[in-house]
């Protein structure tokens, strides 16, 4: 008789993925550290005169020299995502009269699609990660330690009602991310200030472009679903 065949566990991909959750603009990753990851704009060094380049490089050491806590500077390359230009192109055409200018339009757009097809092109991001680990580990150790001091103060365990001790932990544990995002918060504005010195422009990821970010690392070989384009929001969180 032929050996049975054994179903392996092979596992569930999303284990191969550290991230628990994205909210508030927040990664919070397995065991409850946190990041906040900081679009920077590019600078051509090369074409800076001398002096110019002397500056910057001073002003990158004292940015670096300023920052307490460690950080992660990533360099994303990934093929230029060109749908949305292209439907442009088209939906002008639609609404253009001229019979000669909607061939042109549709011309131009096929010319566009068959050039990127036959050559990638790519662009760089400039990535900086800032993080954040909270005292004694992750968030539900904080949470636990967090319990454990109040309820000596007030003298022991208050009594709960049926359903009401998971209600209280969820309610403990968003208290203990709100202050540990303000945490992060602040070492992220005092990265986009220190960017800012340097003359280059900084803002926050947020919720929806993350997951774009996330999605083009762990699927490299697909078409991109857009482009990360975040608002300019440098002077906001530099204030």
């Amino acid at each position: 008789m032929p050996a049975p065949i054994v179903k392996q566990n092979t596992g569930n991909s999303l284990d191969l993925v550290d991230i628990k959750e994205i909210r508030g603009n927040v990664v919070i990753v397995n065991g409850g550290s946190l990041r906040q990851i900081v679009m920077v704009s590019g600078v051509n060094f090369a074409l800076k005169s001398e002096d110019e380049q002397t500056l910057i490089v001073q002003a990158y050491q004292n940015f670096l020299n300023s920052v307490d806590f460690p950080l992660q500077i990533i360099i994303h390359s990934r093929k230029v995502n060109i749908d949305s230009y292209v439907q442009n192109l088209l939906l002008r055409k639609e609404n253009e009269p001229s019979p000669l200018l909607q061939s042109q339009i549709e011309e131009y757009a096929n010319f566009i699609k068959e050039f990127i097809e036959k050559n990638a092109i790519m662009e760089k991001s400039f990535l900086l990660v800032v993080p954040f680990y909270p005292t004694g580990g992750g968030v539900a150790e904080t949470t636990k330690a967090a319990t454990g001091l109040f309820s000596s103060m007030l003298g022991g365990k208050k009594s709960t009602p049926p359903g009401g001790a998971a209600k209280q932990n969820d309610e403990e544990a968003e208290i203990v991310f709100k202050e540990n995002s303000e945490q992060l918060s602040q070492r992220t504005n005092q990265v986009i200030s220190g960017l800012t010195s340097i003359g280059l422009d900084a803002s926050i990821l947020e919720n929806q472009e993350l997951v774009e970010l996330f999605y083009n690392f762990y699927n490299p070989q697909t078409v991109e679903r857009g482009t990360i384009a975040p608002q300019d929001k440098s002077q906001e969180h530099a204030s």
